[in-house]
Formats: structure tokens, C-alpha cells, sequence
């Protein structure tokens, strides 16, 4: 079998599996994922000898996408620079507590949205802390030379948000005015990949209204765009995001999600001769001889490269020990508390023992191997004894290709299953943001609920 090829005999189990999978772990995230206030008013001090990672949140887009759940709001240039001067005091601010960092994730948002504003804030990052290498996202518009000779340099990995190269999906998700057709993207990505150590695109699968030519169009356009890396990550929603998506985009087919996934695993990773290796359930790089020495520089989601990182930014959320701290959603508010010294935490989530576990699980399966001894060091158990359920459940769908006293590593239809968990882990992750965008009021509610315009 193919390692795309989804087994005809397990596809009804497969069905009901993705049902169940997804039901459950939604009811777990809204249980767990929960706000409250912090105890202490901060962060707890940095444990000596732990690597973290940096996450920026830059709030700011040109476009606001019906789909996305993040801390964005339309584009201002004068509450942008407030919120990058804020930025960098917040940073300072850490630096005093002792945290230092080795690496940052910038994302938004669109960080690219104030290039200069930017640059000064890589730099100022740069001199405060041990950072060797920066990842950022940005939009297809800002793969032109004016931002590009900025960037080079400064950035090592950047991810460039492309979603589709469909014109029509484009225009759905109201990107086509704004970012450029999937003609001049395509040109625009072979012109910017010189410029970094790796470039990253980031694409979508399970649009409903893609179809299958769509898609295989979309893994084509990948592999001769000239990317050295691209992630397809499927469309997940929020409680809040679910009906404005559906009326813009479709309903949701999760079915179609399952078929869409292996048809590219296929055509990217599959067959004699393939374009890309996987390097997690939904990333990809490319194969080739001058590319290998890169291998450590891929763009990975800081969450899995690193199991503790710290947020900064207006709608950032840190991840530290047993808690999520998440940063207030206003942006006045934000600057405000930054400015009397403060770190600007809206709230706090606990996450119980076992959640850990699920979480720990559930990263390094998406990492595409996890390791049983790591664990029991971690936990003082065995995943067996940590998380029976679970163990039994996905060996009771085939999930494990591995499944030794060292190792798991996963079948065709376990990543699948893992590519389920993750979704629902990040459709978790928006209602938390939903929570604290609920506590928006006055201008900063109107802006982004509103027509957007300034009252």
C-alpha cells in the first residue's frame, strides 16, 4: 500500500472515528481551556537551563480572513506603531525577569504590515537576547524587493500565506484585491526564495467549495513554485468564526477533509519519485541534494519546536509549565499596562495532569515519532498507564506503524487521526481567543466588529 493510499475496508471506521475524535476532544478544549485570572499578576521566573521560544504577535492585517480566529485587527498605521513601541518594552520587560531566547516566531496578524516598525523591532529583539535564527510570516503582497532587501538578514525562515492558488478561492477569501492573483503569487514566491535560508508556503485543504482538480492544482503549483518548504494545514473554525465562515466560504465537509488529506500526502510524499519528505503530518520539504545542509532550518510552529514558549504582543498566549497565559486583546489597554511597567496578562488556564500528557502526546505524534522513554521521564508513567484510553483507541484504528517498547510512529490512517486531534487542538485555541475578544469594548469592539472605521 502507498503510504497516501487510504485502505477501502477501513473507510467507514475511518468516518466514525473522525466523528468521535472530533466530538470528544471539542468537549475536552472547552472544558479545559477555560480563562481565569492569573494568581500572581506575572509570569513565573524562567527555569534555569530550559530553552524558550520567542512568539511576537503583530495584530495587524490588511484583510481581515472570515476564517481566522487570531488577535487582528484592520490596519492603522498609528495604533501599529504604538503597539511595536509597546512590543519592545514588553520584550525589555522579560529581559529584566531573566528570560532569555534562542530562537523567534513572529506571527500575526500580518508582521510584514509596517516593514520599518519591523525591522527596528528584529533588531532591538536581537540585542536583548541570544536569538540565532527568526521566523516570520508576512502576505504574498510583501514578496516584493523593497521589503525583501529589508528582510534579508534579519530573517531566516519567513512563511508567506498563500492559502490557495484558486483565483476564485481567493476572491472568496477576499485576497485576490489585495495579495494578487495566484499568477503573479507563483511568480512573486520564485523571486523571493533566494532571499532566505528556507521559505516556507503556507496553503489550506478542505475549502467548502475546493474541489479535487483545486487541490491536485494547488500540490502542483507547490512543486514548481520554487518553496523550499510548504505546510497544508486543514480549515478549522472557532465557535465565533463558524458562522461568518459559512457564509462566505460553505459548510464544512469533514469527509471531504479525510479524502483531500491523503490526496496530497500522495501526490507530495508519495510514489517512486516524490516532490517533497514529510517532516511533520501537514509540512513538507523539498527534495533536493542542495537543501539537506538546511535541514536544521526548516520553518516549524514554534509550539512544536519548542514545548515553552513566551508570547508577546497584544492577543499573545505563552505556554509555560501547567498554564496558558494569554495577553489582553485591547490594544490600548495593552499599551497602557506595558507602559506602567507591567506585563499585560488578561487571564490564565490550567492544564490538569492528563491534558499535559494528551498535549505531550499529541505534539510528538504530530512530530510524526513519539518517544516512550521521554515520556515516562516526563510523567513518571508509562503512556500506557498515563493515557490507556487513548493508547487503546488508536490501536484499535490502526494508528501505529511502530508501536515498540521505545517508539510510536504512525500509519497512513494514524496520521489522519493525529491530523484530527491537532485541528481540534487549534479550534480549541481560537474559543480561548474568543473568550478574551469578548471582553472588547468601545472603539476597540466597534474596529473590529464594526465597518472597521475609527468612531
Amino acid at each position: 500500500m502507498q503510504c497516501g493510499e487510504s485502505p477501502a475496508t477501513d473507510q467507514e471506521v475511518s468516518m466514525l472515528s473522525e466523528r468521535l475524535l472530533t466530538t470528544v476532544v471539542r468537549s475536552m478544549t472547552d472544558k479545559t481551556l477555560a480563562l481565569h485570572p492569573v494568581p500572581t499578576g506575572t509570569l513565573p521566573d524562567p527555569v534555569p537551563g530550559r530553552a524558550y521560544t520567542l512568539y511576537v504577535h503583530v495584530p495587524f492585517c490588511e484583510r481581515l480572513c472570515p476564517y481566522c480566529s487570531f488577535n487582528r485587527y484592520p490596519y492603522r498605521e498609528e495604533r501599529a506603531r504604538t503597539h511595536f513601541k509597546a512590543l519592545r518594552e514588553e520584550m525589555r520587560l522579560l529581559a529584566e525577569k531573566g528570560y532569555d531566547f534562542e530562537s523567534a516566531y513572529i506571527g500575526g496578524g500580518t508582521p510584514t504590515v509596517d516593514i520599518d516598525e519591523l525591522c527596528e523591532t528584529i533588531d532591538y529583539a536581537r540585542d536583548l537576547f541570544s536569538i540565532k535564527e527568526i521566523n516570520s510570516e508576512t502576505n504574498p503582497n510583501h514578496l516584493i524587493p523593497s521589503y525583501l532587501d529589508k528582510l534579508k538578514g534579519r530573517i531566516q525562515r519567513l512563511s508567506v500565506g498563500v492559502q490557495s492558488f484558486d483565483n476564485e478561492l481567493l476572491r472568496q477569501m477576499d485576497r485576490y484585491d489585495k495579495y494578487g492573483s495566484a499568477e503573479e503569487i507563483f511568480e512573486r514566491i520564485g523571486q523571493a526564495a533566494p532571499y532566505f535560508e528556507s521559505l516556507n508556503v503556507d496553503m489550506i485543504f478542505n475549502f467548502p467549495s475546493q474541489t479535487e482538480d483545486i487541490l491536485v492544482n494547488d500540490c502542483e503549483k507547490i512543486a514548481t513554485c520554487g518553496c523550499h518548504q510548504t505546510t497544508f494545514s486543514p480549515l478549522y473554525q472557532s465557535n465565533a468564526t463558524t458562522r461568518k465562515m459559512e457564509s462566505v466560504l460553505g459548510k464544512m465537509d469533514y469527509d471531504q477533509e479525510r479524502r483531500f488529506y491523503y490526496i496530497l500526502d500522495e501526490i507530495l510524499n508519495g510514489g517512486e519519485s516524490p516532490f517533497f519528505e514529510r517532516r511533520t503530518l501537514w509540512t513538507f520539504n523539498r527534495l533536493d541534494e542542495n537543501l539537506r545542509r538546511r535541514q536544521n532550518l526548516e520553518v516549524d510552529e514554534y509550539a512544536v519546536a519548542y514545548e515553552e514558549c513566551v508570547g508577546v504582543g497584544s492577543g499573545s498566549i505563552t505556554h509555560l509549565g501547567d498554564n496558558l497565559f494569554v495577553n489582553t486583546f485591547n490594544l490600548e489597554e495593552y499599551a497602557d499596562i506595558v507602559g506602567q511597567g507591567r506585563l499585560p496578562l488578561l487571564g490564565c488556564t490550567d492544564l490538569p495532569r492528563r491534558d499535559l500528557m494528551r498535549y505531550k502526546f499529541l505534539l510528538q505524534l504530530y512530530s510524526l515519532r513519539f518517544d516512550k522513554h521521554e515520556f515516562e521521564r516526563d510523567f513518571g508513567v508509562s503512556v500506557e498507564r498515563g493515557l490507556p484510553v487513548e493508547m487503546a483507541f488508536m490501536r484499535a484504528n490502526g494508528a501505529f506503524a511502530t508501536d515498540n517498547a521505545d517508539e510510536l510512529t504512525l500509519t497512513p490512517a494514524g496520521r489522519y487521526l493525529v491530523v484530527v486531534l491537532y485541528r481540534q487542538y487549534l479550534a480549541g485555541l481560537n474559543n480561548l481567543r474568543e473568550q478574551a475578544r469578548s471582553e472588547l469594548t468601545g472603539v476597540e469592539h466597534d474596529l473590529l466588529f464594526g465597518d472597521g472605521t475609527e468612531k
